[in-house]
């Protein structure tokens, strides 16, 4: 394994010469180097009798510096577990056929791409049904085990405009002219956007040819759901002719398999997403909402008849957002997931209403920030199997059949259990409205109660999003480096409620979030641990933007690093991947008409004030707060005198800017090593 093969290496570097160690040598507390030791258990999916799970175990290569998925089963009566898929490539989406006899799952070996496998449990024996030109995704098997839907990219020529002069044979050319005439013409993790829509496909299990069956210059989307009796897919999709600048007003469609018949069931201004067709056939649960044009607005979980009518809201008592929806077995109710406080949790939500808690203690599969979120799947007889984990050890696979919950994997034990790490407690913290706001601490993992340490406040992106309880790499680095962390879930964090997230509407970033971040620092302080002359500030997306913001507005942090911020939300909106949502939900005007409005929530309007020597951080590939924001703050910096550098991390995306170990690691080394040019000794 490539732990193994690390501790191996660790342990032969270790036996040369002292002037030839290497500065990675294996330590007590978490380095850099430890990330590629670490491993991550996702998209855990039981089988329909319970007694199996299948995974996807993410592990990472030092050799080639990426990770790599394989596919494995446990066993949930014994807890054993074997590599199911494992070979040469990568390998996702294990997705159990109806009687649990066959997997289908999707491997990326060659230059082929990834395309569609079945595995036959019985005989371990796997098949590629068929060779497909693009990646399929949202795979669904039909009910009698004959038929894999899934969701593929059909390729399309795009605008032409012209042509070029006739090549002479032989000829050494430039390549022709690139047009775009997409609203969303790059997408983050992805690039430029080629020009193509994405459609449905169904192909025989046991192997064929995939037959299309959506068309259209529109997007269908997953997850796909299939009718009781097999002849209907359910999907969401926004498919009115303005699709492309309407981008949260998605429908539910019916997809008739035979003739290609597309039939919207919902029509209401809002997003209608992740249809599930119940067991019978009878209903279809969703999540949505009524659009109201806020910055955030709760997903709740509808019920309406297959065929489309009037919906019933189910949560409509939990202030709170429900996705995932997944049908018990025997109709009578409903699994969602949803975040509760930074933590998340799987419920069951009965037809009537009722809400009863399942499952707590998910964890997301990233590494480096400690965000809530998770996974889960259920079998028949009502086992819940998901991401759990602790704030000291990453998501593990666990199962619960309704009392506690069973850890059925341990990834990572051998390596952490030798690590001392940053220990991560609950901080009260009161705003200076009085309002409660939730916190967490590290400590070093030397902590003593009795010394003053220097604290690092480590602020969420989103701005919609939440923190949690939840392993992080960045923050136990800072912590191995003798560091204190606090991360905030201050106003306009999700899993407290709409009226908490919409306390920032049209006031990103404000004085609200701002005063919750101080308090959390002075929270931070009153333990009587934290050296108040030595206080530094970090976060990523929307917490960079708080980041520019906060040295804006104070000079009480010794040094800064904004990672991946927005400066000037006008030239975001208009650069941003998403252009068609921002400007509508976060500021209900375009920057032409409001452009005071605009300057006035830009950093780049305080940057006259900044005096603290602040790290400009951001992926070269980063199309969602795209590098010219960060590039424009580092020369604004620049121009002022104030210490600045920046630091770009080639091949990044903004999701992926931790993607890479080496780059994760390395892009906290640097962090660190400028807050060290400032902290007081």
């Amino acid at each position: 394994m490539i732990r193994a093969a690390l501790l191996l290496l660790l342990a032969s570097a270790a036996s040369m010469p002292a002037l030839a160690a290497p500065a990675t040598a294996p330590t007590r507390t978490l380095q850099g180097v430890d990330l590629f030791g670490l491993e991550v258990a996702s998209d855990p999916q039981i089988s329909p009798d319970g007694s199996r799970i299948a995974y996807v175990r993410r592990s990472n290569d030092i050799m080639t510096d990426k990770a790599r998925s394989t596919i494995w089963m446990i066993d949930t009566a014994t807890g054993q577990q074997a590599p199911l898929v494992a070979g040469p490539g990568s390998h996702s989406s294990p997705r159990w056929s109806r009687d649990g006899r066959r997997l289908a799952y999707v491997s990326a070996i060659d230059k082929a791409g990834p395309q569609l496998m079945v595995r036959w449990i019985a005989t371990g024996e796997s098949a590629q049904v068929a060779t497909l030109p693009t990646a399929p995704n949202a795979l669904a098997w039909s009910p009698d085990g004959s038929r894999i839907a899934y969701v593929a990219t059909v390729p399309d020529e795009g605008m032409k405009l012209g042509k070029a002069p006739a090549k002479p044979e032989g000829a050494n050319w430039a390549e022709g002219l690139e047009i775009i005439d997409a609203v969303t013409y790059r997408q983050d993790g992805g690039g430029y956007v080629k020009p193509g829509f994405d459609h449905i496909f169904v192909v025989p299990a046991d192997g064929g040819s995939p037959r299309q069956l959506s068309f259209g210059a529109v997007h269908d989307n997953g997850p796909l759901s299939w009718t009781a009796d097999g002849r209907t897919i359910l999907f969401s999709a926004i498919r009115h002719p303005d699709w492309e600048l309407d981008a949260a007003n998605s429908d539910i469609h019916a997809l008739d398999v035979a003739t290609g018949r597309v039939t919207a069931l919902t029509t209401r201004n809002g997003p209608d997403n992740e249809p599930s067709v119940s067991p019978d056939g009878k209903w279809v649960a969703y999540t949505g909402y009524d659009d109201k044009l806020l910055g955030y607005q709760n997903s709740r979980l509808y019920l309406m008849p297959v065929a489309g009518g009037t919906p019933r809201v189910l949560t409509a008592s939990l202030d709170r957002s429900v996705d995932s929806p997944r049908w018990a077995r025997d109709g009578r109710s409903i699994y969602v997931q949803y975040d509760e406080k930074g933590g998340t949790r799987v419920a069951r939500v009965s037809l009537d209403g009722r809400i009863t808690t399942v499952a707590e203690g998910l964890v997301p599969t990233a590494l480096d920030r400690p965000y809530a979120g998770g996974q889960y799947s259920v079998s028949d007889k009502g086992s819940v199997a998901f991401t759990g984990g602790t704030p000291l050890r990453p998501a593990d696979i666990m199962l619960t059949s309704g009392g506690a919950s069973k850890r059925l994997t341990r990834l990572n034990e051998e390596l952490l259990a030798t690590k001392a790490l940053g220990q991560v407690r609950p901080l009260p913290v009161k705003s200076s409205d009085g309002r409660a706001v939730d916190a967490w601490l590290v400590t070093p993992p030397d902590f003593d109660p009795a010394r003053k340490y220097p604290l690092i406040l480590e602020i969420h992106g989103g701005p919609f999003a939440a923190y949690g309880p939840v392993f992080s790499t960045d923050n136990q680095l800072y912590a191995s480096a003798g560091y204190a962390v606090v991360y905030v879930n201050p106003r306009g964090s999700t899993s407290y409620g709409e009226e908490f997230a919409n306390l920032i509407h049209h006031n990103y970033p404000g004085e609200g979030d701002y005063n919750d971040l101080m308090a959390a620092v002075d929270a931070a302080i009153a333990t009587g641990s934290i050296d108040p002359n030595n206080l530094f500030v970090t976060g990523g997306s929307g917490g960079g933007v708080l980041t520019s913001w906060i040295v804006g507005k104070t000079d009480r942090f010794k040094a800064a690093a904004t990672q991946k911020p927005v400066i000037d939300w006008a030239s975001f909106v208009l650069t941003a991947d998403n252009t068609a949502f921002f400007a509508k939900y976060w500021f209900g005007k375009m920057p032409w008409e409001d452009p005071q409005g605009y300057w006035a929530r830009s950093p780049l309007s305080l940057v006259g004030n900044v005096k603290t020597p602040t790290l400009v951080v951001v992926g070269s590939e980063d199309y969602r707060t795209p590098v010219s924001e960060s590039e424009q703050y580092y020369s604004a910096l620049k121009l002022r005198g104030v210490p600045t550098a920046l630091v770009k991390v080639p091949g990044a995306s903004h999701g992926g800017l931790a993607a890479r170990p080496s780059q994760s690691a390395a892009k906290a080394s640097a962090i660190l090593a400028w807050f060290d040019r400032y902290r007081a000794k």
